[in-house]
């Protein structure tokens, strides 16, 4: 879910848009910044050499590592030789931070870090772009590198006042149209729960790539766009994605995207239906 800080004009917000159909959780035994060197060629004539170098580092900069020797560390994240080791050490390694989105310490990120460049280095669909079968349907957010901080999340009230839910993303691959969805839940005399809703096109760019367009945006209900209504475009500003979106890692569960200003996001993929 590339969600990107690129500001487009301010729709005017109607209500009730049809928002992505997630319902029940995949979760497998374990199943949007920095780049990565390698993107849209040769990638597998360099596995080998990336994954000992995201070895060595992800490892130097685990803080959950108690042994300061780069040995024993390197050692330790050599044990993960499969996708879902790496996938289960990532897992516990979000878990409980909020997706990340008021700040994460500095080695619990490079941790995540380590661990995310761990599993690109083993992507088994390095031409996402020509296997968009993988990246249809509807996913969940499960950490990103976008923060609200300071002054920004005293003026939207998400220090007290209003509390983030889950971050959804639905992506039509025929109609070339994603749609995202971010939920608030306002505290108040009655608890009042409502989403904001951004539409996207997007088109191919490359092998792994696709340019984003921003289409329009709604608030709903309305007693939660008078919420936001004087901060709307600094919200817009955060979640907006418009720009373009690197797919660096996707398999049937599980998808990480990079996008062009810096944000790095991991995905779960949710199952439709009761």
């Amino acid at each position: 879910m590339a969600i990107g800080i690129m500001q487009p004009p301010i729709t005017t917000c109607h209500l009730g848009p049809a928002t992505p159909k997630s319902t029940k959780l995949i979760r497998t035994p374990i199943v949007a910044s920095s780049s990565l060197t390698i993107k849209t060629s040769g990638f597998g004539d360099h596995i080998a050499e990336l994954r000992n170098v995201h070895i060595m580092k992800a490892a130097e900069q685990s803080s959950s590592l108690v042994s300061n020797d780069p040995v024993e560390q390197g050692a330790k994240y050599a044990e993960y030789q499969t996708v879902a080791q790496i996938k289960e050490t990532l897992y516990q390694a979000i878990e409980g931070i909020n997706r990340g989105i008021f700040g994460v310490p500095s080695a619990k990120k490079s941790e995540i870090l380590g661990l995310i460049e761990l599993l690109e280095s083993q992507n088994p669909t390095p031409n996402p772009t020509e296997n968009l079968d993988k990246v249809e349907g509807s996913w969940k957010v499960l950490y990103s590198t976008i923060s609200i901080l300071g002054a920004k999340r005293t003026k939207l009230g998400l220090r007290d006042f209003i509390a983030l839910g889950d971050f959804l993303q639905s992506i039509d691959v025929a109609k070339g149209k994603a749609v995202n969805v971010i939920q608030f839940n306002a505290r108040g005399l009655t608890m009042l729960n409502g989403q904001l809703t951004i539409e996207t096109s997007f088109k191919i760019s490359s092998k792994s790539r696709v340019n984003i367009k921003y289409a329009n945006s709604t608030i709903t209900p309305d007693q939660l766009m008078n919420v936001f209504q004087k901060n709307y475009d600094l919200l817009l500003s955060i979640f907006n994605p418009e720009g373009w979106l690197e797919i660096t890692y996707v398999d049937e569960t599980t998808r990480i995207g990079r996008d062009d200003k810096g944000g790095i996001f991991i995905l779960e993929r949710l199952e439709h239906g009761a």
